[in-house]
């Protein structure tokens, strides 16, 4: 009986905690995550609000590319540092009304509204016109 009970027990707790994980799991931070779209239309992290680079969702099994929402199962390389990269984002353009951003390898472009945002060779700077 104390075997029956104890097994039970376990189990309700696998069960809580599995039950506990969110369904997006952000390959960048590894964890899980709620996500929403902004007012842009991009996929952000919905606790920081910061745009999510890739993510899984674990009740459809497909990893999503989070700056266009594009499925991309069989195109994410683990790099020699242990990151996760989208093998198709080497450059691309994304435009929606005020905001514009323009990726070419690993500099980084953002402009939206009067701020402008550069990010290359891991170093952020920010610019605003006034």
């Amino acid at each position: 009986m104390k075997q029956l009970l104890v097994l039970i027990s376990v189990s309700a707790g696998i069960l809580f905690t599995a039950c506990k994980q969110g369904r997006y799991y952000d390959l960048t931070a590894g964890e899980y995550i709620e996500v929403e779209k902004d007012d842009q239309g991009r996929i952000v992290n919905s606790d920081t609000h910061e745009p999510v680079y890739m993510y899984v969702d674990t009740k459809t099994k497909d990893t999503i590319y989070g700056s266009t929402g594009k499925v991309i199962n069989g195109y994410v390389v683990k790099t020699s540092d242990g990151k996760y990269k989208y093998d198709g984002d080497d450059e691309y353009k994304i435009k929606d009304g005020d905001y514009k951003k323009k990726v070419d390898g690993d500099e980084v472009k953002i402009k939206d509204g009067d701020t402008k945002i550069k990010i290359e060779d891991g170093e952020r700077k920010v610019k605003k016109d006034d």
